[in-house]
């Protein structure tokens, strides 16, 4: 199995160093590097390279982390509370199909145009989608298990370790799939305002100096960026779904 994994990682890399190569010789722009520019590139700078993956690595993290804080309790509320869904569920559908970088003015006027405001972006779009994505596999749960629970005197964290988490672990990853693709778009423009560090800050800045094979080595460090994450959440839903 895990030789397969490489091997599919390896053809899919190679494929798209191809389909590079090619769109890199049929346009014949120099705004368009080569895959060996570009890698050369990410070799000569590779020092100031890593600090801006790593400070839009640790913006992404904080915000998935306080997002599963908030969103799984809150999920699982809205999904066991009618009340609590009556209260809550018409301000989430409103919010839920937002365009949440739209928010990036109003985060900065009362946080600042620091990190808490790009971090408060990302956990906005986050933690909508886990809490939509919590509260649906709750719901799914046939009622006819709760009452097992019940009948064999189960209590509150009995149901949630043994009927809740294995419930919602699945919808739970794959929220995090899409809303961390979301996330790293939205990354991308919050990091273009009061930003030395960032990968969306070198990418900018790189255009503007015409710098186009530190651009695009901007652009790559995303792209693998995104792939560890997306690994780790595939890693995560083998190890903790093996019932699956």
């Amino acid at each position: 199995m895990i030789k397969q994994r490489v091997g599919t990682s390896i053809f899919g890399i190679v494929s798209i160093g191809l389909l590079w190569q090619l769109l890199a010789v049929i346009t014949g722009n120099r705004a368009v590097p080569t895959p060996i520019q570009v890698m050369k590139e990410i070799w000569e700078i590779k020092q100031p390279l890593l600090l801006h993956a790593g400070a839009s690595a640790a913006r992404i993290s904080v915000a998935l982390l306080f997002a599963l804080i908030v969103g799984l309790p809150l999920g699982i509320l809205l999904s066991r509370s009618r009340w609590f869904g009556r209260l809550f569920g018409p301000i989430l559908y409103f919010l839920y199909p937002l365009p949440k970088v739209a928010f990036l003015p109003v985060f900065m006027i009362f946080f600042g145009l620091g990190n808490l405001s790009k971090v408060l972006l990302i956990f906005s779009i986050i933690s909508i989608q886990v809490i939509v994505s919590i509260r649906d596999s709750v719901n799914q749960i046939p009622a006819g298990y709760y009452q097992v629970m019940e009948n064999y005197h189960s209590t509150k964290l009995q149901v949630f370790q043994q009927l809740l988490f294995p419930a919602l672990i699945p919808a739970l990853i794959s929220s995090l799939r899409v809303s961390t693709g979301i996330s790293l778009a939205a990354l991308f423009f919050a990091e273009n305002y009061n930003t030395t560090f960032g990968l969306g800050y070198l990418i900018l800045s790189a255009w503007t100096k015409m710098n186009y094979e530190e651009m695009f080595a901007g652009i790559v460090m995303i792209g693998l960026l995104g792939f560890a994450l997306f690994s780790l959440f595939d890693s995560l839903e083998r190890k903790m779904c093996t019932y699956k």
